[in-house]
């Protein structure tokens, strides 16, 4: 008996060993895959003193909620002359202006008043980014600063009332809103500017395949993660089976 009562309590620990290790396991594969998810912008050539076609990839992180509106803010301290926003199929949009301090010049034109805001709003949740979907806005801007770099800080709301606030500086800037590279939680999209004679790459026809390759790369990524979390705890279950029938069978 005494040693019937010793195997159950082995067994018992070998099973909460491998649990863990499975959870564990799931844990450490699935959450750094979803620090993929994050709105991104890009284009296909930013150049200082140049116009860009810029998207704005939105990705869904939610299950049980649609992103109904995105709210994108434009740098005024680098503020852009000319902005056009592509229609989109299902949304509508917002674009906001504010009165600069200092007018800009652009082409020989005197510029006051510049755009500071764009908001896309689904004209229903069904038009929203749904579970596990992403979606991309297109706008055209110019002529791009001499600046390294440009912020996009953008407020993601979703159906049920939630807003994610991407406005997290990626840089080390001041304030609580701001964070390193590694630190970033909710980092905001920021755009690399080439300097003014920088060779950049030019539109080719596999340049849309080029583009989606990292989205697909994420969720390969994301994939794979999900695959060995699921491996590792059938794994697991399948040894607490077999200790358990051999328990059985020596006890």
């Amino acid at each position: 008996m005494r040693r019937a009562r010793r195997g159950l309590r082995a067994l018992r620990r070998t099973a909460r060993g491998l649990v863990v290790a499975a959870v564990a396991a799931c844990l450490v594969a699935v959450l750094p895959a979803a620090a993929f998810a994050h709105v991104k912008v890009t284009a296909d050539a930013a150049v200082q003193g140049g116009y860009a076609a810029l998207t704005f990839r939105v990705p869904n992180e939610r299950d049980d909620a649609s992103t109904t509106e995105i709210e994108v803010q434009l740098p005024t301290e680098f503020p852009l002359a000319s902005v056009s926003v592509k229609p989109h199929p299902g949304w509508s949009y917002k674009l906001e202006k504010t009165t600069l301090a200092t007018p800009i010049e652009s082409h020989g034109t005197k510029i006051g008043e510049v755009a500071s805001k764009i908001t896309w709003t689904a004209s229903d949740e069904d038009a929203g980014i749904r579970p596990g979907e992403y979606d991309e806005f297109s706008v055209s801007a110019g002529p791009l600063p001499e600046t390294d770099r440009l912020t996009f800080k953008t407020l993601q709301h979703y159906s049920d009332g939630e807003v994610v606030r991407w406005i997290q500086e990626q840089s080390g800037g001041d304030g609580e809103e701001s964070a390193g590279d590694d630190e970033a939680e909710r980092p905001a999209p920021v755009l690399d500017l080439a300097a003014k004679g920088a060779a950049v790459p030019g539109p080719a026809p596999a340049a849309g395949a080029e583009a989606a390759a990292p989205e697909s790369g994420s969720d390969a990524g994301v994939a794979w993660a999900i695959g060995l979390s699921a491996a590792s705890l059938v794994i697991c279950l399948a040894c607490a089976v077999a200790l358990a029938l051999r328990w059985r069978r020596t006890g």
